[in-house]
């Protein structure tokens, strides 16, 4: 959870400020425009703060789906022999540099309740404030005549409303406010019309009546949610100042653009603060809301204020279409081929069956270790497994690893099967023409015509390793030799030996010991033979336990002596293990059965 929670959370707030920064910026452009330009800038870089840009990347993933990564050479057959073979992603630090990552774990509670606190705080202090006001509704009473109905009326024929507003004559001191979202009601402090003038009454109605029009209240309780989530975060109690102030400025300059006097517009304003009591929750729309003084000189200064020409508007949109299109196209270019992307099962594909299958239970192996070993051949298109899972199966026909399934019945890593497949010569010759990325489709099929499986795919944000060429560069032995060669990986514990094997299958067997996704980001594409030798730490330990495989090593292994595995691979193969967050694709297994058997 610390790994995936502080990263993300991390990128999300520099992100959204810069976002912020970048909506300052257009503000300053816009500076002599009108108000409501700036407010729907700041209101966009408040809404970023609900919408990371890892969703957008994670569409342009999920736009990649269609783009199939090449899978490897396996020549004549590919082998794999795993003795007690991790299904349970653990939880492993593999950074061969010393991190401040684990030195931070156990403040991962005390940080959650300290958010939880603030975040509780805030909503109490806002709730208190809300029942109070809405006290206050519940004892007014609704006026149907009278002067402030008729000004009203007046007013909302001039600004184009066409629903009416309910008023409501309270007796308390609050100012006269917009209280609702859906049904706005505008609460009116009965003793503030006798000392109101007609055009007073009517400049401070139409302050309000444009607050409807405008959706405030709506807009006000969305940046209240971000406030309340990112409660320690400065910079949006700096946006929601900012809104408020671009709010009571934008209502300003409607209502002196609809013909009021700006003098009596000012003086009705002041009256209204000499009297009452501002408004306790930006939600709840008033007309002293902001810094008055600006507010007075701001509607004292006669001056026409731009409209919007063509080159602004233009700058908006192309800002607007870029702060979608980049993280979208981010994912697009980024989307990485062997893991990030899983080809959706529901797009149909011509895919060889197996002409005979026989699917047979094994029983528990009890205290022997549980071996599993799997064997496809190119030479007629047979597939042998013993001690296989329905897990295993689905990672070797989709080319996933164990963090990138989701879902699935209880027994999908428990129970073992015994497989037997042969395929036509036929459907051989056919599947034989198809390009190498295609071939598997047959393991897809015998998943779907003998468990039943049905599967979706979903990109999520996980926690993943990039291998790489270290500084002092690959200890890898490239084999050229043309024709077919037996081409394999042999694991056992603390042990991995290659022979001809490309080395996205070393990622491949990386993330089944690691428990997370391994990228091949080498860029080394021949295949090579190499030998890797390792002590496991606790945490494989445990998972070598509960599979049922003896923890004490052989004396005589290699393994018994061997160092961490993220130092074997840095020492023995010249290449290096980094942690990283990326937008992974996972299945989600929707439904299995269990094969009846033969």
């Amino acid at each position: 959870m610390w790994d995936a929670l502080a990263p993300a959370l991390a990128n999300h707030l520099w992100q959204s400020t810069l976002f912020a920064l970048a909506a300052g910026l257009l503000t300053l452009l816009l500076r002599k425009h009108h108000a409501r330009a700036r407010y729907w800038l700041w209101l966009a870089a408040s809404v970023k703060f609900l919408l990371p840009f890892s969703w957008l990347v994670s569409l342009g993933n999920q736009l990649a789906w269609s783009r199939t990564a090449a899978a490897p050479d396996p020549g004549v057959y590919f082998t794999i022999e795993q003795i007690s073979q991790p299904f349970t992603p653990p939880s492993l630090h593999v950074s061969t540099s010393p991190s401040t990552a684990p030195s931070l774990l156990p403040l991962l509670p005390v940080l959650i309740a300290l958010w939880l606190c603030g975040f509780l705080a805030v909503l109490l202090v806002w709730s208190s404030r809300w029942w109070r006001i809405s006290a206050a509704k519940r004892a007014a009473q609704p006026l149907a005549d009278g002067r402030e109905v008729g000004a009203l009326r007046r007013v909302e024929r001039m600004g184009g409303l066409r629903k009416p507003i309910e008023l409501l004559l309270s007796r308390s001191s609050l100012e006269p406010g917009i209280f609702g979202i859906a049904r706005p009601v505008l609460i009116w402090p009965e003793g503030i019309s006798k000392r109101l003038e007609d055009p007073h009454l009517e400049a401070i109605l139409a302050h309000e009546v444009w607050h409807v029009r405008r959706r405030d209240n709506l807009f006000a309780a969305l940046h209240m949610l971000v406030e309340a989530l990112f409660w320690f975060y400065p910079l949006v109690w700096w946006l929601g100042a900012r809104l408020l102030e671009e709010r009571e400025r934008a209502c300003d300059e409607e209502v002196v653009e609809l013909g009021g006097d700006r003098q009596v517009y000012a003086e009705s304003i002041l009256k209204v603060c000499e009297f009452c009591l501002g408004s306790p929750l930006p939600c709840i729309s008033g007309v002293t809301g902001a810094d008055l003084k600006k507010r007075m000189v701001h509607i004292m200064t006669a001056r026409i204020f731009r409209k919007l020409d063509f080159t602004r508007k233009l700058l908006l949109t192309t800002a607007a279409l870029l702060a979608i299109a980049v993280p979208i196209t981010f994912g697009l270019l980024h989307a990485t081929p062997s893991h990030a992307q899983i080809q959706d099962t529901t797009i149909s594909q011509p895919t060889p069956t197996f002409e005979s299958v026989s699917i047979k239970p094994e029983k528990p192996a009890g205290d022997a270790p549980n071996v599993t070993r799997m064997m496809f051949s190119l030479d007629n298109g047979s597939f042998a497994a013993r001690g296989v899972t329905l897990q295993t199966l689905i990672k070797m026909a989709y080319r996933v690893q164990d963090s990138q399934l989701a879902g699935g019945p209880d027994w999908l890593n428990t129970q073992r099967f015994q497989i037997d497949a042969h395929m036509s010569s036929a459907d051989f010759e056919e599947m034989s023409k198809l390009p190498l990325e295609r071939r598997g489709g047959d393991l897809q099929a015998l998943l779907r015509d003998h468990f039943k499986l049905a599967l979706h795919p979903e990109s999520r944000n996980l926690p993943v390793y990039h291998l790489l060429v270290d500084q002092s560069g690959a200890k890898l032995q490239e084999l050229t030799t043309s024709g077919q060669m037996k081409r394999g990986i042999r694991l056992g514990k603390g042990e991995l030996t290659a022979e001809g094997t490309p080395l996205d299958l070393l990622a491949d067997q990386l993330s089944i010991r690691l428990g997370r996704t391994v990228i091949d980001k080498t860029g080394l594409k021949g295949n090579y033979a190499f030998s890797l030798h390792w002590t496991p730490d606790a945490t494989e330990e445990e998972h070598l336990r509960r599979d049922g495989v003896p923890v004490a090593p052989d004396p005589s292994s290699p393994e018994a002596s061997g160092p961490p595995l993220a130092t074997a691979v840095q020492e023995q193969l010249g290449l290096k293990l980094e942690q990283k967050t990326d937008a992974v694709q996972v299945l989600v297994i929707d439904h299995a059965e269990m094969p009846s058997e033969n």
